[in-house]
């Protein structure tokens, strides 16, 4: 009885430590298959068929060596899915941008604390962002810009394909409408992010922290004239800025100090 219970143990002891773990690197990675599917024309009614799915699962095993479940996959699309949603409602707000070289979603803090209030999941893309947007708008895209009303189809991977059109020239039309789709998207997205960063340079500019630079009393002229030449970073900047009038004195000599 001891030794089954033992057993019995090791066996949760061992499912446990199999638990997949996803990182960005395989998040990525099966976003790039299902990309991949979509533009094929294998996405039937929002979702994929097994077919699609046991082709990504093999082509995830081939890449990672990580042979998990279609299951695990479906539920990871799931989330993403959801991810998605989160992402474009908050870029769909005046005081957000995405920044496409880094993947984060930029904003003021206390654009950030109302939002946050608002919808708690957020925090995990305040925190580290959405690095894999462009992605997710050629998956779900669709979804958003036709509620469903055009679905692409592929009978090579779908038994049920008789919902969709039987001729492959009208799947192939649906196949560049979906392209068509997530491209206008993304360069309405595009334009949006360089509207809102322009913006945002304009508020961190020179000219705006040397003027809060002058404002600040008792500045020792070495400090002055280090604080000059950092501010031709922009991060330099938005750092200065965003920290309160009483603060910045002892940061610039905090970072003189330490360069």
């Amino acid at each position: 009885m001891a030794n089954r219970i033992f057993g019995e143990e090791q066996y949760h002891h061992h499912h446990q430590q199999q638990q997949p773990k996803w990182t960005p690197f395989l998040t990525k990675l099966l976003a790039d298959l299902l990309v991949d599917q979509v533009l094929k024309g294998n996405r039937v009614n929002n979702s994929l068929p097994n077919k699609a799915w046991n082709f990504i699962s093999s082509e995830f095993y081939k890449t990672s060596g990580l042979q998990w479940d279609k299951e695990h996959l479906k539920n990871r699309f799931a989330l993403l899915k959801r991810q998605f949603a989160l992402v474009k409602l908050l870029l769909s707000r005046d005081d957000f941008v995405f920044d496409e070289s880094t993947g984060s979603v930029i904003a003021t803090d206390e654009a950030w604390d109302q939002y946050v209030k608002e919808y708690p999941d957020a925090e995990d893309i305040r925190t580290i962002g959405c690095p894999i947007y462009k992605q997710l708008c050629q998956i779900f895209a669709e979804d958003s810009m036709t509620n469903g009303k055009h679905v692409v189809c592929s009978s090579e991977y779908d038994d049920t394909a008789a919902v969709c059109s039987p001729t492959p020239k009208r799947r192939r039309r649906g196949v560049e409408a979906s392209i068509a789709n997530a491209t206008f998207e993304m360069a309405a997205a595009s334009k949006l992010r360089t509207t809102a960063l322009m913006q945002l340079s304009s508020r961190f500019s020179l000219s705006e922290c040397i003027r809060e630079l002058d404002r600040i009393h008792g500045v020792p002229e070495d400090v002055y004239f280090a604080a000059l030449e950092s501010f031709n970073n922009q991060s330099v900047r938005e750092t200065f800025l965003s920290l309160k009038c009483d603060m910045r004195l002892a940061w610039l000599q905090w970072k003189c100090a330490k360069s």
